[in-house]
């Protein structure tokens, strides 16, 4: 792996989706160890005993630590001899944080700075933190949480050199198949013979799969500077499109899918990139890079060194991105292993 070479990487939140699609993309390279960091002993001794199955000759690379984002004193006990982070631990179900607001404060926000806090004082030399297309023009709890998240990595960026520690941001849509999305709960609704619910089909949502999350870190990781936020070109397809490609995926009647209504909380489309951010964005190819201001804390700059010039580019959302047909989405949906694995098991 090059950057990676007998190195430790700590991820937060290692036991959900993103943590075990990062094991099995590096667990088999030169990387020297990777720290799961999270608070269920369950999910960790699951996680532990599917690993030790699957690649047992590099499994002891893992190391497990129990600890919660929100405690300080968990976070910096898992930092020592750390090289780079990965950092995805969140609350990141819309209602559960719209019913309970403060939950997500504490995790996404407070946790994001205890975590940058412990690295920065451990010498870490580069962070990659994950947030979502919901913190761009946020309406909902987990949204405004997670945009307040960005503020805060951008914001402790400026306070260390970035020859010290790095800090990047990345930002994107679904993630298929990750746990709690609603691909894997449509799959059960066919196998059980019930209709496949919906929310709103005419809703468009951007649509990666994990390889695609990890890519993305990946990039922010080796391109990225100190404060930049980083955003994948991704397609989208609407919701009655992507419950359409599941149905041909899965032998569900598409003529059987039943519409519940917008859930608390929820856009009709996604933003990744705001009109705003637009305005200093940097094209990539495949993806966007959004600079931090990095005029400093003398108000006097904002005043006297603007900048009349702006960038073409214009708000990118989920409405304006390749929106993909249906069978573009089976396509899409079917090249990703959960599925295969799922279309096996039900044969």
């Amino acid at each position: 792996m090059g950057l990676f070479t007998n190195k430790t990487l700590l991820i937060t939140g290692g036991t959900g989706s993103f943590g075990n699609a990062v094991l099995n993309r590096f667990l088999k390279t030169d990387i020297g160890e990777i720290r799961i960091f999270s608070r269920d002993e369950k999910k960790q001794d699951d996680m532990r005993h599917d690993f030790q199955a699957k690649m047992p000759e590099v499994a002891d690379k893992i190391k497990f630590y129990i600890g919660d984002v929100r405690d300080i004193a968990s976070v910096k006990n898992a930092m020592h001899g750390v090289d780079y982070i990965f950092h995805a631990a969140a609350l990141k179900q819309v209602p559960s944080c719209e019913f309970f607001p403060i939950e997500a404060v504490k995790t996404n926000v407070l946790g994001t700075e205890n975590v940058l806090t412990a690295a920065i004082e451990a010498g870490v030399k580069n962070i990659v933190c994950l947030s979502t297309d919901k913190a761009a023009y946020p309406v909902n709890a987990m949204g405004t949480s997670k945009a307040m998240m960005e503020k805060v990595i951008v914001a402790k960026s400026r306070t260390v050199s970035p020859e010290k520690t790095k800090i990047c941001c990345t930002r994107y849509g679904n993630v298929m198949c990750s746990r709690g999305s609603v691909i894997p709960l449509w799959i059960d609704q066919i196998r059980a013979g019930k209709p496949i619910t919906i929310t709103d089909p005419k809703m468009t949502r951007f649509i990666m799969s994990l390889e695609e999350a990890v890519d993305l870190v990946l990039f922010a990781f080796e391109h990225g500077e100190s404060g930049d936020i980083l955003v994948q070109k991704a397609p989208a397809c609407t919701i009655q499109t992507q419950a359409e490609a599941v149905c041909e995926l899965f032998g569900g009647d598409k003529n059987n899918i039943k519409v519940i209504g917008i859930r608390h909380g929820e856009k009709m489309y996604e933003t990744l990139l705001t009109n705003e951010e637009c305005a200093n964005a940097i094209d990539l190819g495949n993806f966007y890079r959004v600079p931090c201001d990095k005029r400093g804390l003398n108000y006097d700059k904002y005043f006297n060194s603007g900048d009349t010039a702006r960038n073409p580019l214009t708000e990118f959302n989920s409405n304006n991105t390749d929106l993909l047909t249906v069978e573009q989405t089976k396509q899409k949906i079917g090249a990703l292993s959960y599925i295969q694995e799922e279309l096996k098991r039900g044969n």
